[in-house]
């Protein structure tokens, strides 16, 4: 396992280019399957799991040329569910496999699917609505199986829990499927608006992108395009963590404001001086320390989980004390242990975690437990004093383009070391 060494402290300041979004281009991707002509994909972020998707494309004997955007041609695609257990296990995203494949092959059998470990993420959420839009379709010895007869059939699906990963498998489901698919109490995140409008303009119908209900006439075929995937706004929310937390200043360039608000309201809250722009956002400590600010996790529009470490690393070193309530994954405090290591004082209890703000976090040895704790810990390192050495730093790949060229051209100091 690979690890980062940085020296702090420092502040970051300067201008950094938003890459692609990670959260918007796998589900995208996957969606890639259910067209028979070839498609344009840009702005694909360079990140080790859009590299597994690739390789369990390869595996399907889908097409591909990889460049500066990604060509895909999944015209045909070969009979074999024998995917590397390795690729189906590393990340979560491979449980969008099964509605393609079921379209296009009639049958799935994959292993079940993996990810970081933040908590439990079972996926019978996406068992239930594929059965219900007419799979046949179960989990045996650690396995998904599944067929359908001919097509998926339309069905009206109230979701008791809003699930992104669910509301996409029943997006890629109901593509093709006879009849209208309603989905009640569905995900309102901007990663699926885009997936839902990389879909229509390949010609989908379907309506309610951006709301809790989403309408879905099945269509008769696909067709091939071009297309940008978004800005990713976790990438944007963590660059202007980095300048609250060292009192810099950094200026997130083709990134889209309006999907941050809940972040940008609670950076406005700890002190810091924000100014958005169509496709761009600034932000000015303005040398202050920042000021503690309570947030509670929730499904969008509510304040992002993925950005849950990165706030509670602003908190432990702001002024103050705060609370932070994580409502969607119940093993995301792993980090914790490790900023306390560096002198942070925080206790977690019942899935909240009390903070009281300190001078200043020292340097130590840490390591990291999933991508978005990755980059809060190196985060740290970069406002801690002295050397801190970060372990197991490949989870920060697969959801940070060229971080190491980003940070260091923004003030930080840090190498990666194999």
């Amino acid at each position: 396992m690979g690890k980062f060494i940085v020296k702090g402290p420092v502040k970051l300041k300067g201008e950094v280019n938003i890459s692609g979004s990670k959260n918007a281009a796998l589900p995208i991707l996957f969606a890639s399957l259910l067209i028979k002509e070839v498609i344009e994909i840009k702005n694909i972020p360079k990140l080790k799991d859009i590299d597994v998707v690739i390789k369990l494309f390869l595996h399907l004997g889908v097409k591909i040329k990889n460049s500066k955007s990604l060509i895909i041609n999944a015209s045909n695609l070969y009979n074999n569910f024998n995917f590397p257990k390795n690729l189906i296990k590393s990340i979560r995203a491979s449980i969008w496999l099964v509605s393609p494949l079921l379209f296009r092959l009639k049958k799935i059998n994959i292993f079940l699917p993996g990810g970081c470990s933040i908590g439990i993420r079972p996926v019978d959420l996406h068992i239930k609505y594929l059965q219900k839009l007419g799979a046949n379709i179960y989990i045996k010895n650690n396995y998904i199986i599944g067929s359908i007869d001919k097509e998926f059939k339309g069905s009206h699906i109230i979701m008791k829990k809003s699930s992104v990963g669910a509301t996409i498998s029943i997006i890629l489901a109901a593509i093709y499927a006879k009849n209208i698919t309603i989905i009640d109490n569905a995900a309102r995140e901007p990663e699926i608006k885009d997936l839902i409008n990389f879909l229509n303009i390949m010609g989908a119908n379907i309506k309610g992108a951006g709301t809790n209900k989403i309408i879905i006439k099945g269509v008769l075929q696909l067709r091939g395009g071009i297309y940008t995937i978004m800005d990713d706004r976790i990438e944007t929310g963590t660059f202007l963590i980095a300048a609250a937390i060292s009192r810099g200043n950094i200026l997130c360039k083709n990134t889209n404001p309006k999907n941050l608000k809940i972040v940008l309201k609670k950076l406005k809250y700890s002190g810091a001086e924000i100014k958005t722009g169509i496709n761009w956002c600034s932000i000015n400590m303005n040398n202050k320390k920042p000021k503690a600010v309570n947030i509670i996790t929730g499904p969008y529009p509510n304040f992002p989980t993925d950005m849950q470490p990165q706030f509670t690393l602003l908190n432990c070193i702001a002024s103050g004390f705060s609370i932070v309530q994580e409502t969607i994954f119940e093993n995301r405090f792993l980090y914790i242990h490790e900023l306390n290591k560096m002198g942070a004082k925080i206790f977690i209890k019942n899935n909240k975690a009390f903070c009281k703000g300190v001078s200043s976090l020292y340097s130590t040895k840490i390591k990291a437990t999933d991508l978005r704790a990755s980059i809060s810990l190196v985060l740290a390192g970069c406002i801690a004093t002295g050397i801190t050495i970060i372990d197991n730093i490949e989870y920060i790949d697969r959801g940070y383009e060229d971080i190491e060229k980003k940070l260091i051209s923004l003030g930080a100091k840090i190498k990666r070391l194999k």
